[in-house]
């Protein structure tokens, strides 16, 4: 350490402090896992970022308290999100100190030994994590996604035939629960003929589910304003708060690309909108319906 410059020492206290940090998140997250197979990966990998700290501690000679803010952050959003999703999303705010270690390595070569593990050995054991809420995301997806474009769509026709908020939320609730419990079962009896690891009943749970709560948020903004248009504008910005929040969420759980999932969401949902909302003002126009 004494001949390393100031710069070096910094860094590698800092990654000392990173490493520790880590393993104190991972080893929380193996107690509150009632998992046995999630809770021995977990221990695994907490193991794993030990030994990287105490790797560093040999050129420190020192002992580095661990990131407190760091381990409550990590562990309440897993708690939230899923152990998965915030592991993954941890993971990405590590591409700096993957940087980090090929500078170190021009002075402590085995600090690509760590590294190595970092990507390697670490990733595959993060995978090999089951989570329920991971194994029924595509249940959850289709529910939120068949809310976003069939209820959007349809708010959007009903705003201006109707051009009532209060009947146009009343006809969009009736809409979507209707169709919250048309989707359960739709997706009851799809994942039963698959005979896959999800189960029929959950996946219907999971699903309706997705889709009533996407309802309720698309539809608050017309009990909420009087001004049918304003209330358009509204939940259109629900929509797109909607597609945000999912398509973060699954390009983190399931290291896809955020851009591409959200700029397709909303090109459909809205594509769909604008075309409901066309088709609104054709039959209003051509039943000479007035409200």
């Amino acid at each position: 350490m004494k001949d390393l410059d100031e710069e070096t020492k910094k860094i590698i206290l800092a990654s000392q402090r990173n490493e520790v940090t880590e393993h104190f998140i991972y080893g929380r997250l193996s107690q509150s896992t009632k998992d046995p197979h999630n809770k021995e990966v977990l221990k695994r990998i907490a193991g794993e970022e030990l030994e990287h700290y105490n790797f560093w501690k040999e050129y420190t000679n020192k002992d580095v308290a661990a990131d407190k803010l760091k381990i409550w952050k990590y562990s309440y959003i897993s708690r939230i999100f899923g152990i998965t999703f915030g592991i993954k999303l941890m993971e990405r705010g590590e591409e700096q100190a993957k940087i980090t270690y090929e500078n170190i390595s021009k002075f402590v070569p085995d600090a690509k030994s760590i590294l190595k593990d970092e990507d390697e050995h670490e990733k595959e054991l993060i995978e090999l994590i089951d989570e329920e809420r991971l194994r029924y995301i595509s249940s959850v997806v289709r529910g939120w996604n068949d809310a976003l474009v069939s209820l959007l769509g349809a708010l959007a026709g009903l705003t201006l035939v109707l051009q009532n908020s209060r009947i146009i939320a009343m006809a969009g609730l009736i809409t979507g629960i209707a169709e919250s419990l048309a989707i359960s079962a739709a997706e009851y009896l799809s994942t039963k003929s698959e005979e896959g690891i999800q189960e029929p009943s959950k996946a219907a749970v999971y699903s309706g589910s997705a889709y009533l709560l996407t309802v309720l948020f698309l539809i608050f903004p017309y009990l909420l304003f009087t001004n049918f248009y304003f209330s358009l504008s509204f939940t259109i910005l629900n929509a797109l708060i909607v597609i945000s929040i999912f398509s973060f969420y699954i390009s983190v759980a399931k290291d896809i690309s955020f851009r591409e999932r959200f700029f397709e969401m909303t090109l459909i949902s809205l594509g769909i909108a604008a075309l409901t909302f066309g088709i609104g003002f054709l039959v209003r126009t051509l039943l000479h319906v007035e409200m």
